[in-house]
């Protein structure tokens, strides 16, 4: 039994069997069309969004398995906003206002990937890339919100949220 895994970046749900997947995995002799469903399958909720995916391929028997792997906070913001990009000059022009929920369910999404070890501390990283990309958070600049975090006047909620 020989086991090789391969990662891919592809849009949730729009995978096909051309590049990278169908180069990659073709000269193995497997069903490329059956690991390209799998990932549309896998990463539909992710519509149209980068999604990394890591496929293992037993050589043997053609077997295979489809992991999902971590979307960025970046991807994460991006779509809950349904925008393409930030903003070019996140300090003057906003591109999209989130739920303070939003926050703390994209906070949730990426935990494992941050570096915080309090929910407070996650959300406070998910509003600081909120920060950069020009996004405010119920109507107010990211570092306002910041600075109520910090103060307190999130901790209810995030009580709540925990």
């Amino acid at each position: 039994m020989v086991e090789k895994t391969f990662n891919f970046i592809v849009n949730g749900g729009e995978a096909t069997g051309g590049p990278p997947i169908g180069p990659a995995l073709g000269p193995l002799g497997v069903n490329i069309m059956a690991i390209v469903n799998k990932i549309n399958q896998e990463t539909a909720e992710y519509k149209g969004v980068p999604v990394p995916v890591d496929v293992t391929l037993d050589t043997d028997t053609k077997e295979f398995t489809v992991e999902v792997g971590m979307l960025s906070t970046f991807a994460l913001i991006t779509q809950a906003l349904g925008i393409a990009k930030g903003s070019p000059t996140p300090n003057t022009e906003h591109v999209g206002d989130l739920a303070f929920d939003q926050v703390v369910d994209i906070a949730r999404r990426k935990r494992q990937g941050l570096f915080a070890s309090t929910l407070k501390g996650a959300v406070k990283e998910i509003v600081g890339s909120c920060q950069s990309m020009g996004v405010t958070i119920e109507g107010f600049p990211a570092g306002e919100v910041q600075a109520q975090i910090t103060a307190g006047e999130f901790d209810m909620r995030l009580a709540e949220a925990g």
